[in-house]
Order: C-alpha cells, then sequence, then structure tokens
C-alpha cells in the first residue's frame, strides 16, 4: 500500500526487534512489487482539525494541558508537509476530500469527556479543519463518528461517483483513524496509498510501526 522510501524504513527500524529483523529478510522473496495505484486518485486528509494539533503551535507537553488530543510541534510540521501535498494535487485536479469529528458530542469512540471537548474560550473550534489546510468550496467535508472514514459515511458513494479507484491517505492519527481509514479503503476495493510524510501521531512509536504495518 506503501512504497517505503528509505526515511520512511530508517523511521521505523528503530523500533523492529532482532526477531523482527530475522523475520523480514528470511521473507522478503515472498514479498512482490508493492500493489500500485489506479489512475484516478481522490486525496482524503483525515481529522486535521485544532483538537489534534493543539493552538497556537507548542510543544506537545505544553499543548496537551490545554488540547488533550493534541500532537504538537510533530503534527504542525505534518501540516506544513500537506500544504505542499495540497497545491500538488489541486495543480492536478485531483478531488479532496477531508474529514472531521462529528464534535457536537462525545462518541463511544472518545474516552475523554464532554469538557475537554468543548471549544476553548475565543479559540478556534476543536473540530475545525486548520487553517494553513482549510477547505476550499469545491472541496468535501466528510463528518465521522468512527474511527474509520468509511463506516457510517457517504465517502465510499461519493468516491465512487466521482470515478475514483484511488484514496491517497494522511493526516491523523496514523496508528488510529488514519489506519482504520486505510483498512477499510483496501476492503472496499481501491487502491490506497499512504503519504507518509503527512501522517503524524501523539507517539512517535505507534506512527511509524503503523506505517510499517501498513507497508507490509
Amino acid at each position: 500500500m506503501m512504497k517505503g522510501s528509505q526515511q520512511m524504513n530508517d523511521g521505523w527500524s528503530r523500533f523492529l526487534t532482532d526477531s523482527d529483523n530475522a523475520l523480514l529478510e528470511a521473507t522478503t522473496w515472498a514479498k512482490g512489487r508493492p500493489f500500485g495505484l489506479g489512475g484516478r486518485p481522490a486525496l482524503l486528509i483525515v481529522d486535521d482539525y485544532y483538537a489534534a494539533l493543539g493552538y497556537p503551535r507548542m510543544d506537545l507537553l505544553e499543548a496537551v494541558k490545554e488540547w488533550p488530543s493534541a500532537c504538537g510541534l510533530t503534527g504542525w510540521e505534518a501540516i506544513d508537509r500537506t500544504v505542499r501535498l495540497l497545491r500538488l494535487a489541486r495543480a492536478a485536479g485531483i478531488p479532496v476530500f477531508y474529514t472531521t469529528s462529528f464534535g457536537r458530542r462525545p462518541t463511544p469512540w472518545n474516552r475523554k469527556g464532554a469538557k475537554a471537548l468543548r471549544p476553548r474560550g475565543g479559540g478556534p473550534n476543536p473540530y475545525d479543519i486548520v487553517e494553513e489546510i482549510a477547505p476550499l468550496p469545491e472541496d468535501t467535508i466528510i463528518e465521522k463518528s468512527t474511527p474509520s472514514a468509511l463506516q457510517g459515511t457517504s465517502l465510499e458513494i461519493l468516491l465512487r461517483s466521482q470515478g475514483c479507484d484511488t484514496v491517497l491517505v494522511c493526516g491523523e492519527a496514523t496508528s488510529g483513524c488514519v489506519r482504520s481509514t486505510v483498512v477499510d479503503a483496501c476492503t472496499a476495493g481501491f487502491a490506497v496509498g499512504i503519504v507518509g510524510e503527512c501522517c503524524f501521531d501523539r507517539f512517535e512509536s505507534s506512527h511509524w510501526m503503523s506505517l510499517f504495518d501498513m507497508n507490509q
């Protein structure tokens, strides 16, 4: 699903055990080339909203004092790369989809209480897409109440109605909503590419090992 660059390999190799590396070496012969992508991609940006980053930009441990779900500066750095990704996608005429949480009330998938999810006084709404990558009028925003962007939403129908056979996925959290969306998109028959440089997570180990798993 994701063609791993050397940078990606270096990222997850730090978390692999000797046993893991031995298994990879022993099974390399069985792996073919990556599945590849189709001819009509869509870009799907998963949950790049303020609650996932914190506002304004600050270190992770500072951000979580006010924004319990924040990913801090690591997330904002991924947003800066997503700005460039969006520019390329729009120039190529690729349709752009965003997801955000159905945030008017907590869901069973969020263990944080209602107080932690309320908008901060004078600040942005926690579930607004961050301004740096704000949707354009022609883009599509999907509200979801589960980790996957394809469960209980119209996303699959909208993708098929535009003739999309490939989904390019980025956003957060790599180990949660991104991973769940990638699995469901593959199950639905789409070719999937993960833009790892534009994914982020609160925990570095979870981020890299999730990218590793999705690359297998």
